[in-house]
């Protein structure tokens, strides 16, 4: 199992790159993108989905449609989101082990043509579209029955709020 995901800075409209790699008994799950923090925005969507878009083709060839997903997931995902349950390991260690490498370079690039962002209004926005994304991730986390069943329910939540999904308190010490 491997769940990757990086935060941008506040300072930054760069997506989130997310990478869910599960292994279950009966199947993988997998599921990578660059989830935007405007999904709505034609303007976001030509800077940081277009430029994917052949990648995203590519792979999903190979990697179809996984099928199922919940309603309410869909505004945290772009439409260059690569979803899918493939039954074969084999591969898992190919053509998912090089979308998950294409998908990151390819996020490595955007982090590198970054501009800070400094028009306030703009900032605000990407600030709570952030805290949006982590909210529904806390609540969200696929791990939390797990955790509790290990660490009991006030390590999990600890664990979820105040390390996995922290930007609330972060934000609570240090206002930006």
């Amino acid at each position: 199992m491997l769940n990757f995901v990086i935060f941008p800075h506040l300072n930054y409209d760069l997506p989130f790159f997310g990478a869910d790699l599960v292994t279950l008994p009966g199947g993988h799950l997998i599921a990578l993108d660059m989830q935007p923090l405007f999904r709505d925005d034609p303007q976001y969507q030509e800077k940081y989905t277009q430029p994917i878009w052949d990648t995203f083709q590519t792979h999903q060839q190979h990697l179809p449609w996984g099928g199922d997903f919940p309603e309410e997931a869909i505004p945290f995902f772009s439409p260059a989101f690569l979803w899918t349950r493939p039954q074969k390991t084999e591969l898992v260690k190919t053509k998912v082990f090089e979308a998950f490498k294409d998908y990151l370079q390819a996020y490595l690039i955007f982090v590198k043509q970054a501009q800070p962002i400094t028009d306030v209004e703009k900032l605000a926005e990407i600030k709570e579209a952030q805290l949006r994304y982590l909210r529904y991730r806390a609540e969200k986390d696929p791990a939390r029955g797990m955790f509790t069943r290990f660490y009991g329910p006030e390590w999990t939540e600890e664990y979820i709020h105040g390390f996995l999904f922290d930007l609330e308190r972060q934000l609570a010490l240090n206002p930006v």
